[in-house]
């Protein structure tokens, strides 16, 4: 049996999370000191893009996913693994696309080998872009896989990899996750990412008009970063009671919000939020879409069902929701 299983205490349980510096790392690892103080947390970011040093009295350590003597050193003694590092943008990942395997593919089957090694539990997120285009709604994880890009191959191989490396040897949770959104505070710290719904924002506080690339009918499902968190925060908990009853093998969770509105919908939202909440007037415009890799189905809803029955999960934010409190000109007397 392996050391991590031999010495787990159910009543506290030690959480590493790799990409602590980021946009949902962050957050996650604040959600679970609001949840368990009592849990001990690593948090771990190469802090590519994710700027975030300290989270409540969690201090995020400089480690690199690629290097996995550093890694392990670094996850030892962990019982669940978040996993949450990645190159995430998709034009990132065209744009660098040996970096976008090393940090997905390499950082990924390491953190998954130690996981392997160790019986620690191990939380992922993989993409709806291992989809690509749609065949068949609701979505779930069920669907076919067909990425259009760099980014969801990635992710798709790190979906296989794990399940093959969980077999047997650990418990684990993945989770296809829907398009984020949204913003949060870290220790004063307003922690954001460039989504669609944020750029939109952004554009609308400085008063420049919103660009929709064409077709304009092209939906998404979106999901807000906090919703997200606690997923994960439920996903630990279950994991616990996996790693005390010896389970092992992958679960496989859809999480998304009850939404699907076209990316004109969202700028048009956007828009008449601006005006209503800041007196801001945009337009939105149709733009030529540079992008030959985009998928551009007109409806995309994703099946929520097993993460709400078995993690007691849903979604709590909505896009108006979110959208009016991100416009709003007092943020500071908004809970973080």
């Amino acid at each position: 049996m392996s050391e991590t299983t031999t010495d787990f205490d159910p009543d506290s349980p030690t959480i590493a999370v790799t990409g602590a510096a980021g946009f949902i790392g962050s957050r996650v690892v604040y959600e679970l000191q609001q949840a368990y103080p009592e849990w001990e947390i690593t948090a771990l970011d190469n802090f590519y893009l994710g700027d975030v040093r300290e989270i409540g009295d969690v201090s995020v350590e400089h480690v690199d996913i690629r290097n996995r003597d550093r890694l392990e050193d670094a996850l030892s003694g962990a019982d669940i693994v978040m996993h949450l590092a990645a190159i995430s943008g998709v034009d990132d990942c065209e744009e660098n696309q040996d970096l976008a395997y090393e940090v997905n593919v390499q950082g990924t089957n390491n953190v998954a080998w130690f996981c392997r090694k160790t019986g620690a539990a191990l939380v992922f997120p993989f993409s709806m872009a291992t989809i690509g285009d749609p065949v068949e709604f609701p979505i779930t994880v069920d669907h076919p896989r067909d990425p259009l890009n760099w980014y969801g191959r990635t992710k798709l191989l790190n979906e296989r990899a794990i399940e093959t490396f969980a077999d047997g040897s650990f418990p684990a949770h993945l989770f296809l996750k829907s398009n984020l959104y949204g913003e949060h505070e870290i220790n004063g710290q307003t922690v954001s990412k460039g989504t669609v719904i944020n750029f939109f924002v952004g554009r609308a506080k400085a008063g420049e008009n919103l660009t929709v690339y064409e077709p304009g009918d092209q939906a998404r499902n979106y999901i807000h970063v906090k919703d997200v968190a606690r997923a994960y925060v439920r996903s630990a908990e279950r994991l616990v009671e996996q790693l005390a009853a010896g389970e092992t093998g992958a679960e496989k969770y859809e999480i998304a919000g009850e939404e699907d509105p076209s990316v004109m919908t969202v700028a048009e939202l956007v828009r008449d939020i601006a005006q209503a909440e800041r007196g801001i007037n945009v337009d939105v415009e149709l733009i030529e879409n540079p992008r030959g890799n985009e998928t551009l189905v007109q409806t995309f809803s994703v099946n929520n069902d097993f993460a709400k029955e078995t993690l007691g999960w849903s979604p709590e934010w909505s896009v108006k929701k979110s959208v009016r409190r991100l416009l709003r000109e007092e943020l500071s007397n908004q809970n973080p």
